[in-house]
Parts: structure tokens; C-alpha cells; sequence
């Protein structure tokens, strides 16, 4: 346990940038989306309430290359084999609490980073405005993050604006066959979505299941997933006997870890 988190947090934000307290399952202690940075003393006082808070930012001014190395998973492989190691360097960089890597690079000012779960193989794109990215000197139970160097964050060298273009170009929603779908009194799929955003999840009982349905539908269509978990939160809210926060954020995450093996499968094969 790091006893200074609140003071690191402070140093944060007074370099500007957007501190949010996260727990130990990486999740946020406060409700940060759309929301004004926090100020030193209402740092102070979250820190004072949850004093083993680690620390993440939003990644709203820069985005992250998040390489995934945990368990049997090496996005390090996916690096290696786009053989541009310079890519990488003379950027400020940390390593993970499971050995993984997180490469920082300022958002080009005329150019949408778009967030992409699953960039490559064990490698997310964090870029969301209200996504963010734990750092150090944040730990998981006795594994700490650790800043690898100094470097100030630099804008992304042209091939790696290039490859996240092209990446981006793959974001298509699953197109639905709507022919006929209001003249024969059937509905397409991806409107049976958007209802459930206003009419709820259904009865008690099986909400549990729909709102995995609903989740896995967005994610599957290429919604991004801050946004999904916005909706899905939404949809829960006009359920009668609706679910709670907890159960949303679980059903949501393990939604999408299936997405994300799902798209893993699909750029393997």
C-alpha cells in the first residue's frame, strides 16, 4: 500500500490533468463522465475517504496504446509485428501492474482518435473522453504500475496516425435487412435495441440476461463501450424493479470481455 496516493494524485492535477479515484477492481469511486476536473480539495477529501484509492486520468487530452500482457495474453507480439519499434519511444511510458505496457500520446488537435477495444490482438486504444487509464504509483494487490521514464508525452508519429485511420475505417455497425420490417410487423434488431432504451430491460426475472442482450447488441454493432454502458445504465433506469449499479457494471464488463475475445478470434483466424 502506497502511502502517498494523495499527494501524487495532487501533483496530477496540477499538471493538468483529470484525476478520477478508482478501486481496487479498477473500478471509479465517483461519478466522472462529463464532469469538470477535480480540484485539489476535493482530491484531498476523497483520499481522505477512501485512502488506499489508486489513481487513473482521463484520457481526455491524450490517449493511450494499452498492451495487455496478463495471463496468457502478449500484446507485445501484436507491437513487435507491426516493426516499428520507433513508434513507441521518446514517449512517456509505464508498465502495468501485470507487466503490461501503456504508451501515451497527445490527441492530434485536427484529427477524431477514435477509442478502439481490440486495436490489435491484446491491445486497446484508450481515447474516449470519458475513458481513462490507471497509473502509477496505483497497485493491484502487491503489483505496482511504474512510470519506465520521464519523457513528455509526444504527438503519434505519422505511420501510427496512419494504422489507427485505417483501423478506424473498420468501425461499420452490423447493417440489419429492414426491408419489410415495419410493412410485415416484424422489427430488425437494432430497433428492438433502441426501444430498450426507453421501455426497459423487461419483467423481473429475466433482466439480467436482457441487459447482457442489450449490452452484447451495441457492443457487436461497434458502439463504443463507454457509450453502450451509458445506455445500458439508461435502460436499466426505465426497468421496472430495475437492477443495481453493481449488477449493471458486472453484466457490462463481462459483456464486454466477451466482445473484446470475440474480435481477438476474429483478427487471429
Amino acid at each position: 500500500m502506497h502511502p502517498n496516493l494523495v499527494n501524487y494524485a495532487l501533483s496530477y492535477a496540477e499538471h493538468g490533468f483529470s484525476v478520477i479515484p478508482i478501486g481496487s477492481n479498477k473500478r471509479p469511486l465517483i461519478k466522472f463522465a462529463n464532469k469538470p476536473p477535480l480540484e485539489g480539495d476535493e482530491i484531498k477529501q476523497i483520499w481522505q475517504k477512501y485512502p488506499t484509492a489508486n489513481i487513473a486520468l482521463k484520457t481526455d487530452k491524450f490517449f493511450v496504446i494499452d498492451v495487455d500482457r496478463h495471463g496468457e495474453k502478449d500484446g507485445m507480439k501484436s507491437i513487435k509485428v507491426l516493426n516499428h519499434d520507433e513508434w513507441f519511444k521518446n514517449t512517456l511510458t509505464e508498465r502495468t501492474a501485470h507487466n503490461g505496457f501503456h504508451f501515451f500520446f497527445t490527441k492530434p488537435k485536427d484529427l477524431k482518435i477514435q477509442q478502439n477495444i481490440g486495436f490489435l490482438p491484446s491491445v486497446d486504444l484508450k481515447a474516449h473522453e470519458n475513458n481513462y487509464v490507471v497509473v502509477a504509483p496505483s497497485m493491484l494487490g502487491d503489483k505496482s504500475y511504474k512510470w519506465l521514464n520521464r519523457e513528455p508525452m509526444r504527438e503519434p508519429p505519422q505511420g501510427l496516425i496512419d494504422l489507427i485511420l485505417e483501423k478506424q475505417k473498420g468501425f461499420k455497425p452490423v447493417d440489419d435487412d429492414l426491408s419489410g420490417a415495419y410493412t410485415s410487423g416484424e422489427k430488425s434488431a437494432t430497433a428492438q435495441l433502441f426501444e430498450k432504451i426507453v421501455d426497459g430491460l423487461g419483467k423481473t426475472g429475466g433482466r439480467n440476461n436482457a441487459l447482457a442482450s442489450f449490452m452484447g447488441g451495441l457492443l457487436y454493432r461497434g458502439i463504443d463501450p463507454n457509450k453502450a454502458y451509458q445506455l445500458a445504465i439508461i435502460a436499466n433506469e426505465h426497468t421496472e424493479g430495475k437492477l443495481n449499479d453493481d449488477e449493471v457494471y458486472k453484466t457490462c464488463e463481462s459483456m464486454l470481455d466477451k466482445e473484446m475475445r470475440r474480435r481477438h478470434i476474429i483478427e487471429s483466424s
